[in-house]
């Protein structure tokens, strides 16, 4: 699910702030570092979090057969209802192109080019048999007015539609019609699949969005069809601020954010990254990793350059860390840098499975453009460092070389 947010302009000036060479530290309150026993060592090695029953579990030792692999290419249909009493105004084709290819270009560039995510969106609109105002679609909407319009929708198309052709089912309503509301899009999943073609479909996504759309929100709706969580904070009330776990990193957090490149924790999860290009810190004592870019291209062949050191902390947690500069899906970053951030794989979505460990409490960037600037400048510069005592675990960045990749130590006691 998407939180609602008034979208930012295009066309303003990309300022990239070099962090400084300002040594910092975060001190978290000081607990036992909890050993990790033998029998957690999984596929993935002894870092490898175990994947918990936790909704979109971070943990990665096995794969949830629930959901599709985004490996090598899925195929997805793009499916455009209309409802009566109202004429569609945009075209089922310009509807398309607000989506693809620019969701397809996001997941080849994270992915490495190891995910190819086929969009076939047709080229009519289905009617729908009762008006949009009669399904009372809404953000939290309810489960007998939504599985009415799953129905409804699944068999005003299933004449025309082979769905056991398709990996992924997208569900796009008429932006103009009275009663959609753009705050509901949503990956909706179902315990009890619907049937089209001797197919069980088992989550839909059931796209709401206004002509132009969010930027970035059906590559965040298609992340939890690959069971990526959501990584904002949700306010009780739905007041405050939605961004405080994670701010603009990472898509899953906000679609709006200035880097929206997934985790390299979320790669690994995926596939997308293998054991050789993370470095797992199991044991106490110092150790030193030269550490690539997230955002570059992999080199031909088996890359076997570092794009995450893994720090094992608990039976269900870890620290990640990365570097992140202003390339590819984060180009409109406004900071480069190593990025902490602590992974829970027994926190649910939308509970704060990912925490970014700011490298400069007090200190906030990139007002205007930021979704939280109190984070938008959390990574470490050349010469900084970040302590967190809760996971008895130092973090320095002892330099950088000409081609990018930086230097990093890590100390455990």
């Amino acid at each position: 699910m998407v939180r609602p947010q008034t979208p930012m302009g295009v066309e303003r000036p990309r300022r990239l702030r070099r962090v400084g060479a300002v040594l910092t530290s975060l001190c978290a309150i000081a607990t036992t570092v909890v050993a990790v026993p033998a029998h957690a060592t999984g596929p993935g090695g002894p870092c490898a979090l175990p994947r918990s029953q936790a909704h979109h579990s971070e943990g990665l030792d096995s794969w949830n057969a629930a959901y599709p692999r985004p490996a090598g290419r899925l195929d997805a249909v793009m499916i455009f209802l209309s409802f009566p009493g109202s004429r569609p105004v945009v075209s089922p084709e310009r509807l398309a192109a607000d989506h693809f290819p620019a969701t397809s270009r996001f997941f080849e560039r994270a992915s490495y080019g190891r995910f190819s995510l086929r969009a076939h969106p047709l080229k009519r609109w289905f009617r729908m048999p009762r008006p949009a105002t009669s399904y009372r679609i809404q953000r939290d909407w309810e489960g007998d007015q939504r599985s009415d319009y799953l129905r409804d929708a699944v068999a005003a198309a299933d004449g025309e539609v082979d769905f056991s052709r398709y990996d992924l089912v997208y569900l796009v309503a008429d932006p103009d019609a009275p009663g959609v509301d753009s705050d509901a899009t949503k990956v909706v999943n179902l315990d009890r699949p619907l049937e089209a073609d001797r197919t069980p479909l088992r989550r839909v996504v059931t796209v709401f969005e206004h002509h132009p759309p969010d930027r970035n929100v059906l590559a965040h709706e298609t992340g939890h069809v690959l069971d990526l969580p959501d990584l904002y904070h949700r306010p009780t009330d739905g007041k405050g601020d939605w961004d405080t776990h994670v701010g603009d990193w990472d898509l899953m957090g906000s679609q709006f954010g200035l880097a929206s490149e997934p985790f390299a924790w979320h790669k690994w999860k995926l596939g997308w990254l293998g054991s050789r290009q993370v470095a797992c810190v199991p044991g106490t004592g110092s150790s030193l990793h030269t550490l690539q870019p997230l955002e570059s291209p992999m080199l031909p062949g088996n890359d076997a350059r570092t794009r995450l050191i893994v720090v094992r902390t608990g039976v269900a947690s870890a620290l990640a860390i990365e570097a992140r500069s202003a390339y590819g899906n984060d180009a409109a970053t406004c900071t480069e840098g190593v990025l902490v951030y602590r992974v829970e794989s027994e926190t649910a979505s939308g509970g704060g499975p990912v925490q970014v460990l700011d490298g400069h409490p007090g200190h906030q960037a990139c007002w205007g453009e930021s979704v939280y600037p109190p984070l938008a400048d959390a990574p470490l510069g050349v010469g900084e460092s970040l302590t967190s005592g809760r996971d008895g675990v130092r973090v320095t960045v002892r330099g950088r070389t000409a081609g990018g990749s930086w230097t990093v130590g890590v100390t455990r006691g």
